[in-house]
């Protein structure tokens, strides 16, 4: 019998992950020296299919407690340890995932794909709960607000974030010195259906905590703190001192992560 050639190892794969998350027990996406975040979650359940898999990249680093309904990864491994159909990749991997942290989507793509790098957006959605009481039903995923909200004021101070502009004002301050704040929004919105108030975010790339800190400034034009019009002059301040506080982690959720099929507005 003759003997089979060796593998070729240098022949890879590379897959495309969409994941869901429900992040309230992690310490947010990207690997931490202490405490359990979902990349580390989903790199364990992807070495048990795939032995080589090492570091898998992420579209987005989500902090602790904020969940995902269409985070992107991809994971790249030899050719010779891909032994099933895609279609198969998410059952597979979902068996050995606890139950908050779900793939959702598994799809072969080219070698040079990038989940962070060749994105051109992202939708960020903000839950609040703004009711007297608090809602059993969604207390992991919404902010309650008690104190009534002006929905009509937050809808035109949420129109002053459109574009291209400096977002220094709303960037949390980290432990290195961002050069460069610019972004822009191509849609910041304020649906209200009942006592649920949904801001929706969408951009071509977001400082830290940004979102979080839109939706603080938000609710203090809400609650007759600021005014819609105050929103440009600060803007212009590039201080985050005149901002309001980031809202708290869990009412937020990454919606979705946009590619070349990415449409503004």
């Amino acid at each position: 019998m003759s003997e089979q050639p060796p593998a070729d190892e240098s022949v890879k794969v590379k897959l495309k992950l969409t994941i869901a998350y429900d992040g309230t027990n992690y310490k947010g996406w990207q690997i931490q020296p202490s405490g359990m975040t979902v990349q580390q979650r989903v790199e364990e359940a992807l070495r048990r299919l795939f032995p080589s898999v090492e570091r898998i990249q992420g579209s987005s680093r989500t902090d602790t407690g904020v969940h995902a309904m269409g985070m992107v990864a991809h994971a790249e491994f030899p050719k010779s340890e891909y032994r099933m159909k895609t279609r198969k990749v998410p059952l597979a991997l979902n068996a050995f995932l606890p139950e908050d942290i779900r793939v959702v989507d598994a799809k072969q793509v080219p070698s040079s794909f990038h989940a962070r790098f060749d994105s051109q957006g992202k939708q960020y959605q903000y839950k609040i709960w703004n009711h007297h009481s608090t809602n059993p039903m969604l207390r992991g995923l919404t902010w309650h607000v008690p104190v009534k909200l002006n929905v009509k004021r937050m809808k035109m101070a949420a129109q002053h974030f459109l574009g291209r502009q400096d977002f220094r004002s709303l960037a949390a301050n980290r432990d290195y010195t961002i050069e460069n704040t610019t972004r822009t929004l191509f849609r910041c919105d304020v649906q209200a259906s009942g006592p649920l108030i949904t801001i929706v975010i969408e951009g071509d790339g977001f400082l830290y905590k940004m979102c979080r800190s839109i939706v603080g400034t938000l609710c203090l034009v809400g609650h007759g703190k600021k005014a819609p019009e105050d929103i440009p002059k600060l803007l212009q301040k590039k201080d985050r001192e005149f901002a309001g506080m980031s809202a708290p982690p869990h009412g937020l959720t990454l919606q979705k992560v946009y590619y070349s099929n990415f449409h503004r507005g």
